[in-house]
């Protein structure tokens, strides 16, 4: 008996082909539909109603500034539907085009994940939970337009975001994975050569659902990206698995190339926490490819030092020791709730943002991954 996916394909497709009925909205002090009122679509069914009010209320508490950023998830108006945007870069300006960005779509449908799809975890959190799976397998061009009443809906780190594009790349490259197709399960895989992992459904099978439901998704990706102003490449809206990832330039480049173009479009956005992901990762992958690796973990390990974003305040300056990995440097980070603000000095020390000085200071000092600990 095949398994029934949730929500309906039908009520996706009403919430997303043009003229099919919207959802119903409570507008805020502004008229604006917010994904917060949206309290009457089926995908809110999914989560307990006291979790869902909870989520949305941390979400609120963390107050986005309106600024669009690499890693930001926003929320768009259009066609009468609200959309999920997950942002990865600016585009080059030019030709009178203005302003856009390519990101990724996002959506809350996990039952229908595919390989390709990223579910964001706790750790990733706030974020709206109607736009918790991001879609690597559908880009999308957005613009910044007053029509679109965007909403910063959430953020994920650095190395979230260099994962989702390895994830990306394996969809365009056609990477094979040995994961039999099952619709509606979800799982832990790595991607990026193992160097990331990340939740994600299973492969398409033939004469799966999920096709439909991508198609519905991949239709309405192209639709919002033709509303932009200047028109997007076509690329976008004919884009197979079969199609480069990369420009003709980047074809074959190692390991450490693809971390940095991986980690790239956040470095002028939030360098420090991007620095942080590469440098670290650097240190494991060096070991694997002789002599080129070693120099390239030289080139980043020691290039010019960002300094701390404008308004950014530590804490704390950290120095970790030398055989620390990003995931063991993230996984403390978050259990006491840190941001890393800049770094490393010449010293190697990173500075934090902490909710409470005296308990993160006891935590990292108990901690075997910290070599030290102290005012900034």
């Amino acid at each position: 008996m095949p398994i029934e996916l949730w929500p309906p394909l039908s009520v996706i497709r009403s919430h997303l082909e043009p003229g099919g009925a919207p959802p119903a909205a409570r507008p805020d002090a502004d008229g604006a539909p917010t994904a917060q009122g949206m309290r009457d679509v089926d995908i809110d069914l999914q989560l307990p109603l006291a979790e869902l009010a909870r989520r949305r209320q941390v979400l609120s508490a963390r107050n986005f500034n309106a600024r669009w950023e690499p890693g930001r998830i926003v929320s768009v108006l259009h066609e009468g539907h609200l959309l999920g945007v997950l942002l990865d870069r600016k585009l080059p300006e030019g030709g009178g085009q203005g302003v856009r960005w390519q990101g990724y779509m996002a959506a809350g449908e996990a039952d229908w994940a595919s390989a390709h799809d990223v579910l964001l975890e706790p750790t990733d959190e706030p974020f709206e939970p109607l736009f918790g799976l991001v879609q690597a397998w559908n880009q999308v061009i957005l613009a910044p337009t007053p029509q679109q009443v965007a909403r910063v809906q959430g953020e994920v780190s650095a190395t979230r975001l260099a994962a989702i594009r390895a994830v990306h790349d394996e969809y365009v490259n056609g990477t094979p994975l040995t994961i039999e197709p099952e619709p509606g399960h979800i799982a832990l895989r790595t991607v990026g050569g193992g160097h990331f992992t990340v939740l994600s459904g299973t492969p398409l099978g033939q004469d799966d659902v999920r096709s439909q439901y991508q198609q519905l998704y991949r239709d309405a990706a192209a639709r919002l990206s033709a509303s932009v102003p200047a028109a997007p490449p076509a690329v976008l809206a004919q884009q197979t698995p079969n199609a480069p990832a990369t420009p003709a330039g980047q074809a074959g480049q190692g390991v450490l190339g693809r971390l940095r173009r991986w980690f790239a479009a956040d470095a002028w956005a939030r360098p420090a926490l991007a620095l942080l992901a590469l440098v670290v990762v650097v240190q494991n992958v060096a070991l694997l490819g002789g002599r080129d690796a070693a120099q390239d973990e030289e080139e980043v390990r020691f290039r010019s030092v960002p300094v701390a974003p404008a308004g950014a305040t530590a804490d704390l300056g950290v120095v970790w020791k030398p055989e620390v990995t990003v995931r063991q440097s993230m996984q403390l980070l978050r259990s006491i709730d840190a941001d890393v603000v800049a770094g490393p000095d010449d010293k190697g020390t990173w500075y934090l943002r902490v909710p409470d000085v005296n308990e993160s200071t006891t935590a990292l000092s108990a901690s075997p991954l910290v070599a030290s600990v102290g005012p900034p």
